[in-house]
């Protein structure tokens, strides 16, 4: 049984157009009538369920939402990543490319998770903001091989090719200082983490 339609209020993202979702029954904490987030068909969002996209969010691509999974804010979930189980996605998280977020992960901020990724709970995910000479955003998470990623900026590898890349780019500086303390704390709390995934 459906739990939502494509209203006729649509709006243009990077060429693609994604329609603003309506539910038409009561489930989870969404009401008949309330308006949600933005999909680009659906085949984003799960019917079963109590999956909602809400706010600013979008969906699309090949990207899915199901179980009990919330996907709010200025977030974005494309390509074919799965955002299930108890996650949340929100603010101005970006879930992209073939990664997974299930369990009870939170993913926030300006968090960026991608390619291999697979968040299984909030353990399996770190972020921090305002960090290096942009004040960008730097995220590390497990992928499905127990392997610890790191994106910042347009940066994407793994945790010592960033450790290198940092020691390269800014050398005895304070933005490698700032880095390094950070990569020696992902590596303090994912060292449980990788364990328990392997």
């Amino acid at each position: 049984m459906k739990k939502y339609v494509l209203t006729e209020t649509t709006k243009e993202y990077f060429g693609i157009t994604l329609y603003q979702i309506k539910a038409i029954r009561a489930f989870g904490n969404v009401e008949e009538g309330e308006l949600g987030g933005w999909v680009e068909s659906e085949e984003n969002l799960d019917h079963d369920g109590n999956a909602w996209v809400s706010g600013n969010a979008r969906v699309s691509g090949n990207a899915w939402v199901s179980g009990n999974a919330l996907v709010s804010g200025n977030a974005r979930v494309s390509g074919n990543a799965r955002v299930y189980g108890d996650a949340w996605v929100y603010g101005d998280a970006w879930v992209y490319g073939d990664a997974r977020v299930s369990g009870n992960a939170l993913v926030s901020g300006n968090a960026r998770v991608s390619g291999d990724a697979w968040v299984e709970s909030s353990k399996h995910i770190f972020w921090a903001s305002s960090v290096g000479s942009e004040s960008g955003t730097l995220t590390a998470y497990t992928t499905k091989t127990a392997e610890i990623e790191v994106t910042r900026g347009c940066f994407k590898g793994t945790l010592d090719e960033f450790e290198a890349a940092v020691n390269r780019r800014h050398g005895n500086g304070q933005y490698a200082d700032e880095y390094l303390v950070l990569i020696e704390y992902i590596r303090l709390r994912f060292r449980v983490v990788t364990v328990e995934v392997s």
